[in-house]
């Protein structure tokens, strides 16, 4: 197995890559790796003739083209692994191994109050409808039957104007009581503003007037990419749907976990949730490199 061990890391205008003669030397095509390269970012990368690969030994999706993605949540490890496996079958077949590091985030600390306190501690009457929201999210999510690689395209904002009212990765301090991390990033805006699908890709759920999360819509867009949109007012797609990038999906509301109008867009690569924002920069190639 050729290995090749790599610290990478970014100051404010260059990107530092350290690789040894040897590893220059060897026989495999180029691996192109481009985006936020932190916990809470998204990266895409390319590589031709591979098979199989594995971010920390768990497989990804990789186009025919050889087209992939590479997501870190909050609390992800700083090393990282990537392995690209070119024959069938693997084990009679050398593989190519990189490992490199991701740069750790800070994230905010929110105490919010005044929200309901069956929202914040709910009781047993609503365990019905926070089980069906859970599936109906966990389902749409798991469909990665997509077979268009949409994401390729880039990505926008879904809102024009806004104002940032809760970031990735920050944990709330509800009416005192800790939550879990959150996992998107509000974007207060007057009720009714249009809402924008980031990208192009096919409707997996829409509405649902959730015990959470209110009216929302998930897109798929390809590769196990998913964005979500909630806290909508209402939605004016279906399931199965295929939008354009910038098509109005519904509008901003104040439904569901709510204490103001505002959209919670929110981003899943593969069960792994990331900050949305990083999307905007997936197709910047200043943060392109090849090892």
């Amino acid at each position: 197995m050729t290995y090749k061990a790599i610290c990478l890391t970014f100051s404010v205008a260059v990107l530092g890559l350290n690789i040894t003669a040897a590893q220059a030397q060897n026989d495999y095509p180029p691996l192109e790796i481009c985006g936020n390269k932190a916990q809470g970012g998204i990266m895409r990368g390319h590589i031709d003739n591979a098979y199989k690969i594995y971010q920390n030994e768990k497989e990804i999706s990789v186009s025919e083209a050889g087209d992939f993605l590479l997501a870190f949540g909050r609390d992800e490890a700083y090393q990282q692994s990537v392995r690209i496996s070119y024959n069938i079958p693997e084990e009679d077949y050398p593989s190519d191994s990189y490992t490199f590091s991701i740069t750790p985030t800070k994230w905010d600390i929110q105490k919010i109050n005044g929200v309901a306190q069956s929202k914040v501690t709910p009781g047993e009457s609503h365990r019905d409808e926070i089980l069906r929201e859970n599936q109906s999210v966990r389902k749409a999510l798991s469909e990665n039957n997509t077979t268009k690689s949409y994401w390729k395209q880039g990505f926008i904002e879904p809102l024009e104007k806004y104002r940032i009212s809760g970031e990735f990765g920050g944990q709330r301090i509800i009416n005192t009581i800790p939550k879990s991390p959150h996992r998107g990033l509000d974007m207060a805006a007057p009720l009714g503003t249009p809402i924008k699908a980031a990208a192009d890709g096919v409707v997996k759920l829409s509405g649902g007037n959730f015990f959470y999360s209110g009216n929302m819509v998930i897109i798929d867009h390809g590769q196990g990419l998913h964005t979500m949109y909630a806290h909508m007012k209402d939605t004016s797609v279906k399931v199965g749907d295929e939008v354009k990038q910038g098509q109005i999906i519904g509008t901003v509301g104040q439904t569901g976990r709510a204490t103001g109008a505002h959209l919670h867009w929110g981003a899943s690569l593969n069960d792994t949730r990331f900050n949305p924002s990083s999307l905007l920069k997936l197709n910047d190639n200043s943060l392109c490199y090849k090892i």
